[in-house]
């Protein structure tokens, strides 16, 4: 499924997305810059999470309390294997039946559950971003 949007749309092409019903685990692709935290924050206000919400890169995962589970965001860019994800228990996460949000998810190819989606967002040439819901 594809979605073209601007920032003024964000919000219900987020919505969208959850009405496709995804997996709970969705993996994040696209260049540094493009706009993956900006939607997750989206996807994530969309879920009932009140709170505001940042990019964990820093401190590999936030939660974050939504109307009916927990969302877990992660960007594993700075881990340099998987044994450091492993090491923090993200496995735990991705198996808790909770929403987890992953940036740059092919730092860690072999721990992503069977079950997951993929979106891959894009800058076009006037600005607006192509998400790409796999």
């Amino acid at each position: 499924m594809e979605f073209i949007y601007n920032l003024n749309e964000i919000d219900t092409i987020a919505q969208q997305v959850i009405a496709q019903n995804p997996e709970k685990v969705i993996l994040f692709n696209g260049l540094m810059g493009v706009g993956k935290t900006t939607f997750i924050k989206a996807l994530s206000k969309r879920l009932g999470v009140e709170n505001p919400t940042s990019s964990p890169t820093f401190s590999l995962v936030n939660e974050y309390q939504a109307k009916e589970s927990l969302v877990y965001h992660f960007d594993v860019y700075r881990l340099k294997n998987e044994m450091e994800a492993l090491d923090f228990g993200i496995e735990d996460y991705l198996y808790s039946g909770n929403w987890c949000f992953i940036e740059w998810a092919e730092k860690i190819p072999n721990l992503i559950p069977e079950k997951h989606n993929v979106i891959t967002i894009e800058i076009l040439d006037n600005g607006n971003r192509k998400l790409i819901l796999d």
